[in-house]
């Protein structure tokens, strides 16, 4: 029963003095904690998702200059074991000269000229004689030019712009006490890839596009002795 002024009024049945006003108050503060903390949530799910997409990102790139490092090492071993392989077949070149001069040393001074052999020069595709001097230049003129082996109708046997020198150093002086050989020098140049240091032997200079570091040179000295000379 309350009493109001003098009146008394009766409390509905089975309503509880005011305990649902607390209630009410708890649920509201409880749906504000519990929609703060959805918020919270989504607010941190966006911003992993950002951060994701950024490491993603910063992957991709890393990867790329990666690959591009990578292709370019390989671009240069390429270019590498191209100038090797360059360098094998003139010398190889360079040993073929050699041998044919040892073994015709009683004429070793006709082997030598200042005409350069090989690409570019006037010797024939087609070799005549079988032996002798102008047979072994036209010869190794030929193998210059990349002869020696062929795909289809084009000659491969070779470096780039392959050319010969074969130079008299040292004249044979046959005077008794002197007795000096004669030194011949011969020379195989070609065309690099690269610029580097132009080489000191002057063989086919200025054949190679006016830049003398394309150049490329490999020398071998023969030295006829005079067997008969006292």
């Amino acid at each position: 029963m309350l009493k109001l002024s003098g009146l008394t009024q009766k409390r509905p049945s089975g309503v509880a003095p005011r305990c649902h006003t607390k209630v009410l108050s708890a649920s509201i503060r409880g749906s504000k904690f519990v929609a703060g903390s959805t918020l919270r949530k989504s607010q941190l799910h966006k911003t992993q998702r950002g951060f994701t997409i950024i490491e993603v990102l910063v992957a991709i790139i890393i990867l790329a200059f990666g690959l591009l490092g990578l292709a370019a090492l390989q671009g240069k071993l390429q270019l590498s074991q191209f100038e090797s392989y360059q360098r094998v077949q003139a010398l190889l070149l360079l040993s073929e000269m050699a041998e044919k001069m040892s073994a015709n040393r009683s004429q070793a001074s006709s082997y030598a000229s200042s005409t350069v052999l090989g690409t570019g020069d006037a010797q024939p595709a087609t070799c005549t004689g079988g032996a002798g001097v102008n047979y072994d230049l036209c010869e190794w003129s030929n193998n210059l030019k990349g002869a020696a082996e062929l795909s289809g109708t084009t000659k491969i046997g070779a470096m780039v712009g392959a050319r010969g020198c074969i130079t008299q150093v040292q004249a044979p002086n046959l005077a008794a006490g002197i007795c000096t050989p004669a030194i011949y020098r011969i020379d195989v140049v070609w065309q690099g890839m690269q610029a580097t240091a132009a080489p000191a032997v002057t063989c086919a200079q200025g054949n190679y596009g006016g830049n003398d570091a394309l150049r490329r040179a490999v020398s071998a000295q023969i030295t006829v002795g005079l067997p008969t000379c006292s």
